[in-house]
């Protein structure tokens, strides 16, 4: 696996942390999932920061953030009870198909890992 890849899936599941655990702060008045939330974004932008060395930043962040909300959504989802309507499933779901798309045929971007490139 190609480094800035490891590093920003180190990224994106640290931020994902970070922001699944930001409602249990309780608009920062508890300290341990504050602690919780500023650690996993000083994880997250430090490894975003090595990953943009390699990776173009505009297809950093959208790989960034299109696996961001599908797994923020999925643990709301599984964690908080919190459901989605269809518009909402639709709309995220053309955000993940974009990041694909910019991933698999965009000649501006390093491919995935796993498509030998």
């Amino acid at each position: 696996m190609n480094t800035q890849w490891l590093y920003l899936g180190i990224a994106i599941v640290a931020e994902v942390i970070a922001t699944s655990t930001m409602k249990a702060t309780q608009g920062f008045s508890r300290l341990g999932p504050s602690l919780v939330v500023a650690a996993g974004y000083l994880v997250a932008f430090y490894f975003l920061s090595l990953t943009l060395r390699t990776l173009p930043v505009g297809v950093a962040y959208a790989v960034w953030s299109g696996v961001g909300i599908a797994l923020v959504s999925l643990i709301a989802w599984l964690v908080y009870g919190q459901t989605l309507d269809g518009p909402a499933i639709v709309g995220m779901a053309l955000i993940v198909a974009g990041v694909v798309v910019l991933n698999g045929f965009s000649k501006s971007v390093a491919h995935w890992p796993w498509a030998g490139s």
